[in-house]
């Protein structure tokens, strides 16, 4: 018979396991609750999910007019953007891009020579130290692999689901919700450090970056046979989401296909080891 103790201690182990997520949660935003992120549909999601061309030339837009201002992307080189799966900018498209950007390089007279598409995207500032004193101290994150590095927290037992449906954008879901979780003023009774904005995603929810998008800030330049976009502050920050998600992870697409290649393998393997295993012991008794 279990004992009366036992059986306390294990649901108070249960509660402890649904209710912890939510409360460190509650305490982490200092009394005034965290606030839900909902996980929105993405092109690229599931395990036949790919990139839509088109949202990551309008993400690209964003990035390079709004974001690249502030924000690095060290690890992306202007020839990455016209790759299979990415935003399908040509050859020429990317050469006159760099072109238009100054790179370092002491091997040349001056010290500058105008990009090449080899060239890694360049820093908008030369030190860490310039980067600080523009931004009040704090120095922007790069952006190339900034949309696997964050993520969202489900509850227990909410998580274990991730593992069969291949959920995978909690960074780009994170990075959403933080561009549109702005607010003018912050609640009533929250105290907001000089210098800091509200926003209901950020933890502790005084951030340092002053909200970067406003509706009709950027001028999308429609693609062809595509319908008009909404320039509107959602909509960018799901582009520039999305276009985040495939700097971080490009070949996200072909990762997919070589895991259904081998799944199916793997499927095809083992009915042929049943049928070999059936052959071989046929009428045998075992």
């Amino acid at each position: 018979m279990i004992k009366k103790k036992t059986i306390i201690a294990v649901l108070a182990l249960a509660g402890a396991l649904f209710a912890g997520p939510a409360f460190a949660q509650e305490e982490e935003a200092g009394g005034h609750g965290a606030v839900h992120i909902d996980k929105q549909s993405w092109t690229f999601a599931g395990i036949f999910g790919t990139y839509d061309e088109h949202q990551l030339q309008r993400g690209f837009q964003v990035f390079r007019e709004v974001c690249a201002n502030c924000h690095g992307a060290r690890l992306m080189a202007f020839r990455n953007l016209s790759e299979p799966g990415g935003p399908g900018f040509s050859e020429e498209q990317v050469k006159a891009l760099a072109a238009e950007y100054q790179i370092a390089d002491d091997t040349v007279d001056g010290g500058m020579r105008p990009g090449i598409p080899a060239d890694r995207w360049p820093s908008p500032f030369a030190s860490d130290q310039e980067a600080r004193d523009a931004n009040g101290g704090a120095i922007p994150p790069d952006f190339s692999v900034l949309a696997k590095a964050r993520g969202v927290t489900d509850a227990f037992p909410f998580w274990a689901f991730n593992y069969f449906t291949g959920y995978q954008e909690g960074g780009v879901d994170y990075i959403r919700a933080l561009l549109v979780g702005y607010h003018d003023e912050p609640p009533e009774g929250f105290e907001l450090p000089a210098g800091r904005f509200y926003n209901d995603y950020f933890p502790g929810h005084a951030i340092s970056m002053a909200p970067p998008l406003f509706d009709g800030a950027v001028d999308y330049v429609e693609a062809e046979g595509e319908a008009a976009v909404p320039e509107t502050v959602d909509q960018y920050a799901r582009d520039v989401s999305a276009f985040m998600m495939w700097m971080a992870e490009p070949h996200l697409v072909s990762r997919k296909e070589t895991g259904f290649r081998v799944l199916l393998f793997l499927v095809v393997f083992a009915g042929l080891m049943w049928a070999t295993k059936t052959r071989i012991w046929k009428g045998i008794e075992h």
